[in-house]
């Protein structure tokens, strides 16, 4: 629900690139966790945890928004189809996609949010609690984050860790994850953390570091949010995530628009 996910897919068009009339392979994703290849117009992903990829078949045929075609599935591998558009943005990137696109994001979402529940559920309010306490427990001892940042940032992550009603949530709605064209949604990938769980972490995911966009997510939303809860999320998924980065090889923490986010909301 909570492990960010970095990917060049973003930067990939989604029509087919030819070199010379071959299609190349391309690594879209590798980390220790799992790899995403791409091939023409064809995304294979390779993922040692069968788990995640049955989760992400299921939401994906559950989902009343748009989403990948499965085009097979030989474990540990799964084909998705291409998507339309380019990604909505990148994290460490100023969008340059239209307020109608976010909008159309914010639709789609209240779509998914108000739909019927997976069977599975998400973290518990305990677990994820857990989790904050050994992740802040890491950042600080490791000289990671400043120690003020890190408490300041984990007393408004825990406002989020309170009851809520379940909603179908997507659970890693990076920015790179969604796919427009003009004022379109056309698609949401990678739905292998998809669960019952808080709307508002959704939203929070989505404008991390885009926090300027989040009346036009709301606009589309249809009904207004909690934005405080929603900072609290932000606050909650930047500090569970850091230590995953950083062993997965994507830089040094100072780097990361993570610990930027950690700093503005502290």
């Amino acid at each position: 629900m909570v492990l960010p996910e970095r990917s060049s897919a973003a930067d990939a068009p989604a029509a087919i690139d030819h070199h010379a009339g071959v299609e190349q392979v391309e690594v879209v994703l590798a980390n220790n966790d799992r790899v995403t290849l791409r091939v023409g117009d064809v995304f294979l992903k390779v993922d040692a945890d069968k788990r995640r990829s049955d989760v992400e078949v299921a939401a994906i045929e559950m989902a009343p928004v748009p989403t990948p075609e499965v085009l097979w599935r030989k474990p540990p591998v799964l084909a998705l189809g291409a998507l339309r558009g380019r990604a909505l943005g990148r994290l460490d990137e100023a969008s340059t996609a239209s307020p109608g696109a976010w909008a159309a994001v914010g639709a789609a979402l209240r779509a998914l949010h108000e739909a019927p529940l997976p069977p599975w559920s998400g973290p518990t309010v305990d677990e994820l609690a857990g989790r904050l306490a050994r992740e802040c427990e890491w950042l600080v001892a490791n000289d990671v984050v400043p120690a003020g940042v890190v408490t300041r940032n984990r007393r408004l992550a825990e406002t989020a860790l309170r009851p809520w009603t379940p909603a179908f949530i997507h659970g890693d709605l990076h920015i790179e994850h969604v796919f427009v064209e003009a004022d379109e949604l056309t698609g949401i990938i990678d739905w292998s953390e998809a669960s019952q769980g808080d709307p508002l972490f959704d939203l929070a995911t989505l404008t991390l570091a885009h926090q300027e966009h989040l009346d036009d997510v709301v606009a589309g939303y249809g009904v207004e949010v909690d934005r405080d809860v929603i900072s609290a999320w932000r606050s909650l998924r930047c500090l569970l995530g850091i230590r995953w980065l950083f062993e997965n090889g994507y830089g040094t923490p100072d780097t990361f628009p993570e610990v930027a986010v950690l700093r503005s909301q502290a």
